[in-house]
């Protein structure tokens, strides 16, 4: 990136009808010369719903997305390719691949769901997070660098406590220049925060990216406002696991987790 060419106000740029080119907003925490994921997830459910919004409509919801992160995510230019795998009037399963340098990056599997009038049997944890306006920003890259981080409102409702936060996550920047994206892609690109939020050790210490995420909804999320109540767990020997209570203004929505790979930082 030229750090003399005013930034886009997005994540992506597109380049042609599959293909995007990331911002420096995108750029990693791990390494700032590599993607963060968290938007690039919320890309992925864009070229999914262009995908399947030029096919007659199904009024079928998503209700999971997995990720597989299949190996370095490089801030570079990628494609994505979007396929049908199991097609049906009330339940459907598509698949994105995400490729960087014609090399598959990303893997995601992606469930739909009819939809049908079930309010009145309705139910389940209804706890409502204190709302982002009553509380304080957090500044975030304190802790860890990279575009992304420093592009995102924080809103912890306490101090962050090591494997322990609960926090909302909002962004002024659009996931593609110049193209609406919907509330879920919106709210999904931030999801992947979570294990940024209730660090269990130092970043600089300790190494523990995800290697997946895999995201249920029980309804769709309103609002600019992704709510993380964020537990990390670290196991004896080398995987870890960050697990999520998803939240709108409303209440939860859902719930994500992410496999970690844990290590010590060579050479400490």
């Amino acid at each position: 990136m030229n750090s003399g060419t005013p930034v886009p106000d997005s994540y992506y740029e597109r380049t042609d009808e599959h293909r995007y080119k990331p911002t420096a907003h995108a750029g990693g925490a791990w390494d700032t010369a590599e993607l963060h994921f968290s938007p690039l997830g919320g890309l992925v459910v864009h070229a999914i719903e262009r995908a399947r919004a030029a096919r007659p409509e199904s009024g079928l919801v998503l209700s999971r997305i997995s990720y597989d992160i299949l190996g370095r995510l490089a801030l570079d230019e990628c494609e994505i390719r979007v396929e049908t795998v199991r097609p049906g009037r009330t339940i459907e399963l598509v698949e994105a691949v995400v490729l960087v340098a014609d090399r598959p990056v990303v893997r995601a599997r992606a469930w739909f769901l009819a939809t049908v009038d079930t309010a009145a049997v309705a139910g389940g944890p209804d706890q409502l997070l204190t709302p982002p306006e009553q509380l304080a920003p957090w500044e975030m890259s304190a802790l860890w660098p990279g575009g992304y981080i420093a592009s995102v409102d924080v809103r912890p409702l306490a101090p962050p406590l090591p494997g322990r936060t609960t926090a909302w996550i909002s962004t002024r920047h659009a996931l593609v220049a110049g193209e609406p994206s919907s509330p879920l892609a919106s709210y999904l690109a931030l999801v992947d925060t979570a294990n940024g939020i209730a660090v269990r050790q130092p970043p600089t210490a300790w190494i523990y990216p995800n290697v997946d995420l895999t995201v249920h909804l029980h309804r769709r999320p309103e609002g600019d406002w992704t709510g993380l109540d964020t537990t990390v767990t670290f196991g004896p020997t080398g995987q870890g696991l960050t697990s999520t209570v998803l939240h709108d203004v409303n209440g939860p929505v859902g719930h994500a987790l992410q496999m970690l790979t844990v290590r010590p930082v060579p050479g400490r």
